[in-house]
């Protein structure tokens, strides 16, 4: 297992502090051999400090012994020389951070990693991380989809440049965001400085690590009581009403919810309709992710999955007296919930 080679994808909206935060796991004296793939080059990327020497050079070492190297091709291919280089010995690095460009949707770079043998024989994906710019997060929300995919498929969220609005401002960000994805954790961090454990090792693909090290992940939260809008119920909060005062419920288009059960899953008729709605529904579907009471298994079923991929592993087993409730938690593009609420019962036992 540990000779696999983990990977990291860091998204965000332009602006949010991507490059920052690059920078300094970069330089920073960690002792880990770091090789970052970055998407583009653009003006406000690494290459103005950091990749000097001649950026026709598609990778090239640093001196603390990270790896940089620029994707004028496919991610794929990319992947696999790193790999390849790695392996006969030309380039000595332990894990990869992929940075994506400012309006990239993280989707098919994640899935790169599941999809393809090699690269999934080769490197572990470790998780999505996704920096959001406070004083313009509200704006590139309402504007753009594609903001919204980077909050929806993230397994962390950082806070950036929340100095720079007021504390209201600030939690009706965190409560709008906390709305879209209720499964990543938020962080409030200050130009890009984040502790590197907050960074990296976060195992958000890891079926089985994700539960052990939080094994409430799928908890209702302080506040799902606001999760639970029935359709084109208006919500009173603060994030959900424009500046100028009249009311308006915010439908952003990417929306989760989470289903539970006390009965357990039928297998087959569950593999059945999950493989129906994925067909139909996986672009639009980002992250899912649940702990199942599966018949027939004395042992939780963990699943996950992106867009059209997904998987399941075996999990502890169910204590004695613990209540065998199965939790799934949806994050998608308009997905429709009473559709899959009603499937989802269909398959209880």
């Amino acid at each position: 297992m540990s000779s696999l080679i983990a990977a990291t994808i860091l998204t965000g909206f332009l602006g949010s502090g991507k490059t920052t935060l690059l920078k300094r796991v970069l330089t920073e004296a960690h002792g880990q051999k770091i090789a970052v793939i970055e998407n583009e080059f653009g003006q406000e990327n690494i290459d103005n400090e950091i990749l000097v020497g001649d950026t026709q050079e598609q990778i090239f070492q640093m001196n603390n012994g990270c790896v940089c190297c620029t994707i004028r091709e496919d991610l794929r291919a990319t992947l696999s020389d790193l790999a390849a280089r790695k392996r006969k010995g030309e380039l000595d690095f332990e894990r990869v951070i992929i940075e994506t460009t400012g309006l990239a949707d993280p989707g098919p770079v994640a899935q790169t990693f599941f999809m393809d043998d090699e690269i999934a024989g080769a490197y572990l994906l470790d998780s999505i991380l996704t920096l959001v710019d406070a004083k313009h997060a509200a704006q590139q929300l309402n504007d753009r989809i594609e903001a919204q995919r980077q909050v929806g498929f993230a397994d962390q969220i950082f806070i950036s440049k929340a100095d720079l609005v007021s504390a209201q401002e600030l939690a009706a960000l965190q409560h709008r965001l906390k709305h879209m994805n209720p499964r990543a954790p938020q962080q409030v961090v200050h130009f890009g400085a984040v502790p590197l454990q907050d960074v990296l090792d976060l195992r958000g693909f890891n079926l089985n690590a994700r539960l052990d090290i939080d094994p409430d992940f799928l908890e209702p939260g302080e506040d799902e009581h606001h999760h639970d809008h029935e359709h084109g119920e208006p919500c009173g909060h603060p994030s959900h009403q424009h500046a100028h005062g009249h009311h308006h419920h915010h439908d952003d288009d990417v929306q989760s919810f989470v289903f539970r059960a006390e009965r357990p899953f039928d297998p087959a008729k569950l593999e059945d309709f999950l493989g129906a709605i994925v067909n139909i529904y996986g672009p639009r579907m980002l992250r899912y992710k649940g702990v199942l009471d599966m018949k027939g298994t004395q042992r939780k079923v963990i699943f996950q999955g992106v867009h059209q991929l997904m998987g399941s592993d075996l999990g502890p087993a169910w204590k004695a007296g613990e209540p065998r409730v199965s939790k799934m938690v949806f994050i998608g593009i308009k997905l429709p919930r009473d559709i899959l609420e009603q499937g989802l019962r269909q398959t209880l036992v």
